[in-house]
């Protein structure tokens, strides 16, 4: 985190000169201040491992581990305060940062990370097009810092995260990229990062705690609220910025495409990753370690891993027609001969009313937006073979129903239930989650 809060300083730094070579006219600085309050009813699921923990490091009572709902029950929780921000320093020069206060679903990779995290910040340099408006004429961009994969659906629908942006672009890296959008609405991008440790967290809102000091023996016979989770693999939030030890190599090639009068927006884009994971890497909050070590196990009881080689090949798809929006995306990816497809569709449309209640003048539902998503994860490879999390190996299914509703007054209420289904060696098993989100926005 040093290393992260250093390449911050420097880059803030760097703006700050940069501003002041310039009239203060030319720059401008847009702020967003974003509240989210939750009810979440998490279903309560245990699943029995075979790994042989001594009897000092279970519960009283327990004659073995569980994969467990991280926190069951019903829960009223501020789940975050978020403040995001543009600096557009001069014409060339832009500085964009979210910093996240609380951050309770996002803690990374356990409930003992850090309470305010910077998500973003990054000096970019040029202009870069958006994902759903083509480019009006050529041009290129640099940017540098901690920032969001390029692949990462950006505009979810949804408070939850499906299976696939969850194991694969949930979190941000930190490094170089550079991209270059061409007037016949082809585009390319490469980044060298830091690249994402790969860890392990429930799909669910909560992360679950795994490795975490309540569990550390002694005391004996630990007992912590938070328990492990169903845990997925996933590419953990990095900790550090080092572009010298095994960088991530990334390339994207994609093209736009737009109808007349504008009614409709398409992106198409193919993707890839690669770098070598490290035989450890250290993480905060959290006594395990990430890449190899995490995935080499304890006690001789490993994961099937060959070599050291992580690849990640995909492609996306975004459809923005009228109300309608479509997002899909298809990941293959090789970690260390661990092979997983990722496949995840996501369908919303937003309705406005045939009838209006007004309060103060203003109508007070502006529009309604179902949403459905469907994501789910394959393995090639078992963890069953007394492995302490076997559901890293699990083929999953996840499918996410919701609604959202715009008040006045920057309000958005968002109502979904998120259903998990996965195939264990008792049968086909589920770990099912309800999440009411009330969002309230102020931008300036």
């Amino acid at each position: 985190m040093t290393r992260v809060l250093t390449l911050l300083f420097f880059v803030l730094s760097l703006s700050i000169v940069i501003g002041q070579r310039q009239s203060i006219a030319a720059s401008s600085l847009q702020l967003e201040l974003k509240t989210t309050l939750n009810y979440r009813n998490s279903d309560q699921f245990k699943f029995p491992v075979s790994f042989p923990f001594p009897p000092e490091d279970l519960p009283v009572g327990d004659s073995t581990a569980f994969l467990a709902t991280v926190d069951q029950g019903k829960h009223l929780e501020l789940s975050n305060i978020s403040v995001k921000g543009a600096w557009k320093i001069n014409s060339d020069f832009s500085l964009l940062f979210k910093v996240d206060a609380i951050d309770l679903y996002d803690r990374n990779p356990t409930s003992q990370d850090h309470k305010i995290d910077a998500d973003i910040f990054m000096l970019r340099y040029g202009r870069k097009a958006s994902i759903k408006r083509p480019a009006k004429s050529d041009s290129y961009y640099v940017q540098v810092g901690k920032f969001e994969k390029f692949e990462r659906q950006n505009d979810r629908h949804l408070q939850s995260y499906g299976l696939v942006s969850t194991a694969f672009n949930r979190f941000e890296d930190a490094g170089i990229e550079v991209g270059l959008d061409l007037n016949s609405q082809f585009y390319v991008k490469a980044s060298i990062t830091t690249g994402s440790p790969l860890f392990m967290r429930d799909p669910n809102a909560l992360a679950g705690d795994n490795g975490t000091d309540d569990r550390r023996a002694p005391p004996n016979n630990p007992d912590p609220k938070l328990k492990s989770g169903v845990v997925i693999l996933y590419d953990a939030e990095i900790e550090h910025f080092n572009l010298n030890k095994n960088p991530e190599l990334g390339l994207a090639l994609g093209y736009r495409m737009q109808g007349k009068k504008k009614s409709w927006q398409s992106n198409f884009m193919i993707w890839g990753y690669q770098r070598n994971l490290a035989q450890e890497r250290n993480l905060y909050g959290t006594f395990y370690g990430a890449d190899l070590d995490l995935l080499d196990g304890v006690a001789g009881f490993s994961l099937p891993i060959q070599g050291n080689n992580k690849q990640d090949i995909g492609f996306n798809y975004w459809l923005y027609w009228q109300e309608f929006t479509l997002f899909a995306q298809y990941v293959d990816q090789d970690a260390a001969g661990l092979n997983r497809i990722g496949k995840e569709l996501e369908l919303s449309y937003q309705i406005a009313l045939p009838f209006n209640f007004s309060v103060a003048g203003k109508p007070l539902i502006k529009n309604i937006t179902p949403v459905f998503r469907y994501s789910s994860l394959n393995t090639d490879f078992s963890g069953d073979g007394g492995f302490p999390a076997p559901s890293l190996a699990w083929d999953w299914q996840k499918y996410d129903f919701g609604v959202n509703i715009d008040f006045p007054y920057h309000l958005k209420l968002t109502l979904e239930y998120n259903k998990n289904d996965f195939a264990t060696k008792l049968g086909t098993k589920h770990n099912d989650e309800s999440l009411v989100s009330l969002n309230w926005r102020l931008r300036w």
